[in-house]
């Protein structure tokens, strides 16, 4: 449901003429372009053209475009259905439907580093029960972003994961909580759709920071902290 907030985000975006551009990977060419209109009545928004026609040409062929920009500290993201072109005012633009949610974030403050090497796996229960075991694909000191299933896209933002463990083959698991910050649907090479989770550590112990570290470091190739 939209809120009156996520509007006013948008909103202001426009009148600041910032623009938005499309998630990498869902859209290739990557799409580009000034944010025109936000409809009052709350139906559609209206994106100038990218310079680059072919990215414009992929943008319009997704039935669903992901779209993002960061303004100062912020982070926005949004998914708006059926994106095509038209006219507005005489000028060609591009309409979508009016997104039904606004994720707002802060920025990232850690370097991410994307594909951790060696591979992690992150597991977590509740009741004995394993509601999430997946792989991670990328991290930082702040936190990890997982691709899950899509039937796995119950893992709302504010959600809690206690005691989850990041796993890999020779190496301590780091035992860590987790708090579900944001959620996006990702368009995979072959076609099919995941659900990208992001997730901050929660009050870190030494010992899982220690851990945590390692694995970063890892994964940028600094292999004598192990």
């Amino acid at each position: 449901m939209k809120t009156d907030a996520e509007i006013a985000v948008l909103e202001a975006l426009a009148a600041h003429g910032e623009s938005l551009e499309s998630k990498t990977g869902a859209c290739t060419p990557q799409f580009r372009a000034r944010l025109r209109l936000v409809d009052r009545a709350r139906r559609l928004l209206v994106l100038d053209r990218c310079s680059n026609e072919a990215a414009n040409m992929a943008l319009v062929a997704q039935p669903r475009a992901e779209l993002r920009a960061e303004w100062g500290e912020w982070r926005i993201a949004f998914v708006a259905g059926n994106p095509v072109t038209f006219s507005h005012e005489g000028t060609a633009a591009i309409r979508l439907d009016f997104p039904e949610s606004v994720e707002i974030g802060r920025r990232r403050i850690y370097e991410r580093t994307p594909d951790p090497l060696p591979p992690l796996r992150c597991l977590a229960e509740a009741s004995g029960t394993v509601i999430l075991e997946t792989s991670v694909k990328d991290m930082s000191l702040g936190g990890l972003g997982l691709d899950v299933d899509i039937v796995a896209s119950e893992l709302k933002p504010g959600m809690f994961l206690a005691a989850c463990r990041l796993e890999c083959p020779g190496w301590e698991p780091a035992i860590v909580d987790l708090e579900v910050r944001h959620t996006t649907t990702a368009i995979q090479p072959d076609g099919s759709r995941s659900t990208r989770i992001g997730c901050r550590f929660v009050n870190l112990s030494p010992a899982a920071m220690v851990l945590v570290a390692r694995y970063v470091n890892a994964g940028k190739g600094v292999r004598n902290l192990l």
